[in-house]
């Protein structure tokens, strides 16, 4: 009998020994980053600063065991320009500049315990767990996936594993995580997050004989101090404990949030209807949920959690970087709303009318899932999320064997780590104060935070009763849109006219110029996706609520772009559609210009086709977390 339940790669295999740990900050470190913080410039009309909160390093045990061997000084010294290796002997380096802020975020479970299997000074190194998974015993390979598997299902069950589960060593694993993120947080400058992964996940069947297992999993991020401990998935597999364990840590002074993520795996149990025991959602429920997750995760590595073409037929771009499987399993996921974010603001929405609270008005962020500690977020120089994801073959975008048209042998996909699948990635956006880790995390709680597909677009969205009629030309303009209503993540009263919105967005200065910038408004009905301004200049067409195209093509043999774009789109919108006493979430999405894949950048270097089953082209694109109406 075949187990499925993993939660990276299928492929296993044993690389060479882990790298030692890293000391604790001095008390030196300590007073450097107070005398900084005393001297950090504040803007009250925000800046937007850009980041990851989801990097694994070594002691994540799925990505020691395909070859990741970088710590989180590695993943910090990584976002801040420096270059460092994959795991297979390549070089990797962030495109354009130093990100703003990072956090490293291991898995909690067995966190270092993979890595210390291979450290011959370890005494974990000498436990049958270890043994039958590097090779000390007797049946090969077949034995160590199957140990492997042992463990990735235990995870999912939250039975551990006896002898390697030394929770004083896991300790000291987060305890270098923690060590890190303080030694390399400079604010003003570079801002760095303790954090961590708990993966929860629910199996499709039973343990042996499943059909893999559904995401649930959260990134926890603290604001500033961490505990000693982590709660994981070994503690209780189920989310709703881990957020009472948060609602602890609050009262022991350490604030506190997560972010769920890959919700497009989840089979719709991530923003399920009923509680985890199958009750009804309670006012209670929804409003401890809110309290610990004020913020999603829309956009990453393992594709987007927007919307699907099936839920949004209407959506000519709802088709963006869709992740087909369970994640680490060949098994295809379901097309559900709770799988989704779009769907999900309208459940909400209903919720809301019928308890009186709602669970799912959040915010949105993106990131990447790296487990290399560094994020790959152009198409042009993607390099993946495993070591082995340099290998082009691998990841389907050149034909096998150096053959130069495409075969059906060439286009078959490894199902289980779908890395052709793979998407350059998710970034986080969060208009601040101050690059310092009290106005990040501050800016994330209120939600006025946004994501992007990894350019690093810039968004605003501002709602309001009414702006002056010239807001759009005064210089102060994001003074005023802050007096007059609220930003992103806001919260505006039903009124008897729609509100006006402040839509403004702004190219990536190394990315495609912008197509257009929309708003797609939720209710408990339904959906609809409008055009609010247009790189022209153009009105939208009144009955199609469409910008007329702006002539934007991509030569797929060259990768070469042409036609017009924008720099920069504004406008104050109001809703067409407007039904006085309806609740309703609005938020925006900006499109890029169409450029190639990092597929079909690969296919056109190798001076082959691209690969006919994946998509040749895409629009990067950002997302707003949206403001409510309610």
């Amino acid at each position: 009998m075949i187990k499925h339940v993993f939660l990276g790669s299928a492929a296993i295999s044993v690389f060479a020994l882990a790298s030692c740990g890293d000391k604790t900050p001095a008390k030196e470190d300590v007073k450097i980053v107070k005398a900084a913080l005393a001297t950090v410039e504040r803007t009250p009309t925000k800046n937007a600063y850009f980041g990851d909160l989801h990097i694994h390093t070594k002691n994540s045990f799925d990505a020691f065991i395909v070859g990741t061997r970088t710590t989180a000084d590695d993943a910090y010294r990584f976002a801040q320009g420096e270059t460092i290796d994959n795991g297979a002997g390549k070089d990797i380096q962030l495109s354009g500049v130093p990100l703003d802020f990072y956090g490293v975020s291991d898995h909690g479970e067995y966190m270092g315990v993979v890595a210390a299997m291979r450290d011959k000074d370890n005494p974990i190194s000498k436990t049958d767990t270890a043994k039958s998974i590097f090779g000390l015993m007797a049946g090969g390979m077949d034995a160590r996936r199957e140990a492997f598997i042992n463990i990735g299902t235990t995870i999912v069950t939250g039975d551990e594993i006896d002898d390697i589960y030394d929770r004083d060593f896991i300790d000291s694993a987060w305890a270098e995580n923690v060590a890190a993120a303080e030694r390399h947080n400079q604010p003003g400058k570079f801002t760095t997050f303790a954090a961590y992964e708990f993966t929860a996940m629910a199996i499709v069947g039973d343990a042996v004989n499943n059909s893999g297992a559904l995401n649930l999993h959260r990134n926890v991020i603290f604001a500033d101090k961490a505990p000693s401990r982590l709660f994981t998935t070994l503690d209780s597999p189920n989310p709703e404990d881990l957020w009472d364990w948060m609602n602890d840590q609050r009262e022991d002074g350490l604030d506190v949030l997560a972010i769920p993520h890959n919700s497009n795996g989840s089979n719709g149990q991530m923003f399920d209807i009923r509680q985890k025991d199958g009750s009804e959602i309670t006012r209670e429920y929804a409003t401890n949920r809110l309290l610990n997750e004020p913020i999603v995760e829309i956009s990453q590595v393992k594709g987007t959690s927007e919307t699907h073409p099936l839920l949004s037929p209407n959506d000519e771009w709802a088709g963006h970087e869709l992740y087909s499987v369970l994640v680490g399993t060949p098994f295809k996921s379901k097309v559900v709303s709770g799988s989704f974010v779009r769907p999900t603001l309208g459940v909400g929405l209903k919720m809301a009318e019928d308890i009186g609270a709602n669970p799912y008005q959040f915010g949105l962020i993106g990131s990447t899932d790296t487990h290399l500690s560094a994020s790959s977020l152009q198409e042009e120089s993607f390099f993946g999320k495993f070591s082995s994801d340099l290998d082009l073959e691998s990841r389907k975008s050149i034909p096998l064997n150096g053959a130069k048209t495409w075969n059906a042998a060439s286009q078959v996909e490894d199902v289980v780590t779908a890395s052709s699948q793979y998407a350059a990635a998710g970034l986080a956006g969060v208009w601040a104060e101050s690059n310092t880790r009290e106005d990040l995390f501050n800016s994330m709680k209120s939600k006025e935070v946004f994501a992007t597909s990894g350019p690093r677009i810039r968004v605003r969205f501002f709602g309001a009763d009414g702006f002056l009629p010239k807001t759009l030309d005064v210089p102060n303009m994001v003074e005023w849109a802050y007096d007059a209503g609220v930003p992103m993540g806001g919260v505006l009263p039903i009124a008897d006219k729609s509100p006006e919105f402040l839509v403004w967005a702004m190219q990536d200065g190394d990315g495609a110029p912008l197509q257009r910038a929309q708003i797609v408004k939720v209710t408990a009905e339904g959906e609809m996706v409008y055009d609010a301004v247009c790189s022209d200049g153009s009105t939208p067409d009144t009955a199609t609520r469409r910008c007329s195209d702006n002539g934007a093509r991509v030569d797929v043999s060259t990768c070469q772009t042409s036609g017009t774009g924008a720099s920069e789109l504004k406008t104050i919108w109001q809703d067409p559609d407007w039904k006085a006493g309806q609740a309703a979430s609005y938020y925006v999405r900006v499109l890029e210009n169409p450029k190639c894949r990092w597929s079909t950048w690969d296919a056109v270097r190798n001076g082959t086709p691209p690969n006919p089953s994946m998509d040749a082209i895409l629009q990067d694109r950002a997302w707003s977390s949206p403001i409510w109406v309610q």
